[in-house]
């Protein structure tokens, strides 16, 4: 990425608006804890990585203003801090995942002072977002092991460096490709309602000097057809235990349509991405969107007045429908309801110590 998502430096943070992409880019101070709020619900920071990171980094933006004078009444504003920004968004569960970690630094550390818990807090939320961008550059090498050369990829909605610290987790692999030297295209779904894929990810793409063609949503079972497509890559927001795989509405039905054209699909994501506390795809809260992004999309009406609308963010994609998993760890394959479980409990690599 030419400028990163997310920048952290004097304990300030300051983000790309991803809402003005492509047309603007234009980069936003978030100067208080609804201002991280805002930016999370708004999708002006969004990618399931990204969210969490920038929900750690929440908290030290808060935590910044916490006047107390003592610890216990550090701790309840800091918790009350925490819960809020949980409230953001319900799907990606990287947000629930660093702010754990942000609480649980809080309460492994009472006997701290006020002044050294705050050093701690803003310490662990640092290294969220220094772990991400390792995290993101080791999927990408474990996946680079899956591309040929001369390698066409599909990719749904945005998994880039935009979606993450500054790499990417299915973009990523794409990017580890392309620096190995391999002649890799890509074909990126525009990912209605949002866009995210014609805005993001064909912008991301074009800036790294990666060849990307966008298509409309219902144009990816065609050209799977015109055996157009060597593989799928797509991130995710939520893994459950068995391999079901929450990600942005239209995932599924790419994953049918590559399913029935023997191509196969994988799913490029970090360990915090999975949830072994749920056991199936069935269990995943799935946030539905206002209906003004279906019918008034970019401030343009395209529905008639009062239509009923059901506009899900994500669906969930059977296990049975995904050829592996791309983490940090190395590549999970079936079958899921072992080897998931085995891949996530190794032992911490160098790189997460």
């Amino acid at each position: 990425m030419p400028v990163p998502t997310i920048t952290w430096k004097n304990d300030t943070l300051i983000i790309i608006d991803q809402t003005q992409l492509p047309v603007r880019f234009v980069t936003k101070k978030l100067e208080t804890v609804q201002d991280v709020w805002v930016a999370i619900k708004e999708l002006q920071v969004r990618g399931a990585p990204a969210i969490g990171v920038a929900a750690a980094l929440g908290v030290a933006v808060g935590i910044k203003n916490i006047a107390a004078a003592d610890r216990g009444e550090f701790d309840r504003n800091c918790i009350k801090i925490i819960e809020y920004l949980a409230t953001s968004r319900p799907t990606a569960v990287n947000l629930f995942w660093a702010l754990d970690r942000m609480k649980k630094t809080l309460e492994n550390n009472s006997g701290l002072s006020v002044d050294q818990i705050r050093t701690a807090l803003t310490k662990e939320a640092e290294n969220i977002f220094n772990e991400d961008k390792a995290i993101c550059r080791q999927i990408g090498l474990h996946g680079n092991t899956l591309i040929p050369d001369q390698c066409t990829i599909l990719t749904h909605c945005n998994a880039g460096g935009l979606a993450t610290a500054d790499y990417g987790t299915a973009l990523g692999v794409i990017y580890a490709a392309h620096e190995a030297g391999k002649k890799v295209s890509v074909y990126s779904d525009e990912t209605r309602p949002l866009l995210q894929g014609a805005r993001l990810t064909t912008w991301e793409l074009m800036q790294s000097g990666v060849d990307v063609t966008l298509i409309c949503d219902n144009t990816a079972a065609k050209v799977m057809m015109e055996h157009k497509i060597d593989m799928v890559i797509v991130g995710a927001d939520r893994i459950a235990k068995n391999g079901d795989t929450a990600n942005k509405i239209g995932t599924y039905m790419v994953a049918i349509a590559a399913n029935a054209h023997n191509i196969p699909m994988y799913v490029a994501a970090p360990a915090s991405t999975f949830d072994l506390s749920i056991e199936s795809g069935a269990d995943i809260p799935i946030e539905e969107r206002e209906a003004k992004e279906v019918t008034h999309g970019f401030a343009t009406q395209t529905a008639p007045d009062g239509v009923k609308v059901y506009s899900p963010a994500f669906d969930v994609t059977p296990a049975r429908l995904i050829s592996g998993f791309i983490t940090e760890k190395g590549i999970i394959r079936p079958p899921y309801d072992k080897s998931i479980t085995e891949t996530l409990l190794q032992p911490a690599s160098a790189y997460e110590q």
